[in-house]
């Protein structure tokens, strides 16, 4: 492993953070604020020292986040023990496409879990608090993190390359559509359309307004991409569908009452 290793793989992440975070923060915060302020999830605006506070938490992230492809696929003595492999031909085309749904679901159980983990009071200050911080996120809290749980966050790219055989195309489509899907939920704003909670698809999709929901009130709605878990073990919040609802059929001119900060306890 070399400097230039680290560089390469600190690039990886940290261009892709920026970049995706700032367009969503750009798009909605600054351009188009005025115009759709009115649709967002919480009424008021994160704070400017809110920003750099994510901010400067997702920077640290970041740099964790570079060292599991820079210990196993920079390392000649782990990277042959793991399930990396460069030439598609090896497991073919179909095995390829098939790799990104069933990274998809393993990624989504392992974040519900760990993210019940951090939740018990007895972790949740130590490790999980800093992220909660953020009570009304902006796209700038995606990888705001406590350095102990960037480093869970960080172990599913572990897991990946020692159980289930990824090209490093793999690892770079997946972790971006993570990261924009990760914005997403901490945009603030909704982007699924009224009634998608209720269709027949749209029930298992976790959506902006379920992990806003999180943010706001500390308990419930533990997923990632979806809700099967939160769903199958009880832990969505009862008034999911209610606030969806209500969120997504809100009028330009109704009254956005503006939400009163909570009092968030873990669970």
């Amino acid at each position: 492993m070399k400097w230039s290793d680290f560089i390469y793989e600190l690039y990886q992440v940290a261009n892709k953070y920026y970049i995706v975070g700032g367009l969503g923060f750009l798009i909605f915060y600054i351009l188009l604020r005025k115009k759709i302020s009115w649709k967002k999830i919480q009424a008021r605006f994160p704070r400017r020292k809110d920003y750099w506070r994510e901010i400067g938490w997702s920077t640290l992230s970041i740099i964790l986040f570079t060292l599991p492809p820079l210990i196993i696929l920079h390392s000649d003595s782990i990277r042959p023990h793991s399930t990396f492999y460069r030439h598609i031909s090896e497991h073919g085309w179909v095995y390829f496409f098939a790799a990104f749904p069933l990274m998809v679901v393993v990624h989504d159980a392992y974040f519900y879990w760990m993210h019940r983990m951090i939740h018990h009071p007895r972790l949740f200050t130590l490790v999980h608090l800093v992220h909660h911080r953020s009570t009304n996120p902006s796209p700038w809290a995606a990888y705001a993190f406590h350095p102990l749980e960037a480093v869970l966050e960080s172990m599913i790219f572990v897991i990946f390359l020692f159980t289930i055989p990824i090209t490093g195309w793999h690892l770079l489509v997946f972790f971006l559509i993570s990261l924009i899907y990760n914005v997403y939920g901490h945009l603030g704003f909704e982007l699924y359309p009224a009634g998608f909670h209720r269709h027949w698809f749209g029930k298992w999709v976790n959506t902006s307004v379920s992990h806003n929901m999180h943010h706001q009130y500390f308990k419930g709605n533990y997923g990632l991409y979806f809700l099967f878990w939160d769903r199958v073990m009880g832990t969505l919040r009862s008034d999911y569908d209610k606030s969806y609802q209500n969120i997504t059929t809100r009028k330009k001119n109704e009254i956005h009452p503006i939400d009163p900060v909570p009092v968030g306890m873990a669970q």
